[in-house]
């Protein structure tokens, strides 16, 4: 099965690539963070690369992992974000439509409750998305920890990472509560929908159990020996906690919250195994 995931040089895409790799004939691009000399560049703003790259490839699944996530540029740069984080999406659905591939779109706890441009743009690309004809899946992870090839982002989980090297005061909110995603859960979703051919679903993709960003921050760096301190910023974000009843119906790996903190630990004492 051959694979053109968009966004490979991402946090998340990275991670993916160097999973799904593995078991499957993948090609990987990226805009502007070149993470491997085999990625291919691709501009997902403009329709005739976005195209191009489809065509080219002929993937049989196209996965695509090339948002940007921060909702604090999203809401700086409004017009950039929904053209790169909403038209592009249309960009890809229409390319393949034309070649009649799945599309698997990397979306957001955020699309469940639309209330900031970046929320908005995943909630309306998720209803293009499902406009694939040959089949869609979307997956809403929660806030997404776990190692990386990408190690640079301004991502949660790099954060920690910085406070392992000593270049970062680890203090961290106890207001602010969630339902943390493990990296590497994506992977194992994504790898199980493609052998048993899932197609049009919406798949949360979190733990069970909900924790705030310093539960998180103590149990991930206490084997390292890091502490970590509590502070309350009054985080008036919206605590969303989510049943995670489709992939129970759909027989889909669930992991209980310690399960992701010793799987992200064992991760970080492995590092090595993630580089592409």
């Amino acid at each position: 099965m051959k694979i053109l995931l968009l966004g490979a040089s991402s946090y998340v895409g990275a991670r993916l690539y160097v999973d799904l790799k593995k078991d499957f004939e993948v090609t990987g691009t990226y805009s502007s963070n070149r993470l491997s000399d085999v990625f291919v560049r691709v501009d997902i703003t403009r329709t005739d690369e976005v195209h191009m790259i489809i065509e080219k490839t002929r993937p049989d699944v196209i996965i695509h992992a090339a948002n940007n996530a921060s909702s604090t540029w999203c809401e700086k740069n409004e017009e950039k974000a929904r053209e790169l984080n909403e038209l592009s999406t249309r960009y890809i659905v229409d390319a393949a439509n034309e070649i009649q591939a799945k599309v698997i779109y990397i979306s957001s706890f955020a699309a469940l409750q639309p209330m900031n441009v970046y929320s908005e743009t995943k909630r309306h690309s998720e209803e293009i998305v499902k406009m694939t004809q040959a089949g869609w899946i979307i997956l809403q992870p929660s806030l997404i920890l776990g190692y990386s090839p990408n190690t640079s982002n301004d991502r949660p989980f790099n954060r920690l990472l910085r406070n392992l090297d000593g270049t970062k005061k680890a203090e961290y909110d106890t207001s602010w509560k969630f339902q943390p995603t493990w990296i590497g859960h994506i992977s194992e979703v994504i790898k199980i929908v493609l052998d048993r051919n899932i197609k049009n679903e919406i798949i949360p993709i979190a733990s069970v159990d909900l924790v705030s960003r310093y539960d998180v921050a103590r149990d991930i760096l206490s084997p390292f020996d890091i502490p970590v301190s509590p502070i309350d910023t009054h985080d008036r974000t919206a605590t969303m906690e989510t049943r995670l009843v489709k992939l129970t119906e759909l027989n889909l790996p669930v992991h209980t919250y310690q399960e992701v903190v010793d799987l992200i630990v064992k991760e970080i004492r492995n590092k090595e195994v993630f580089n592409i």
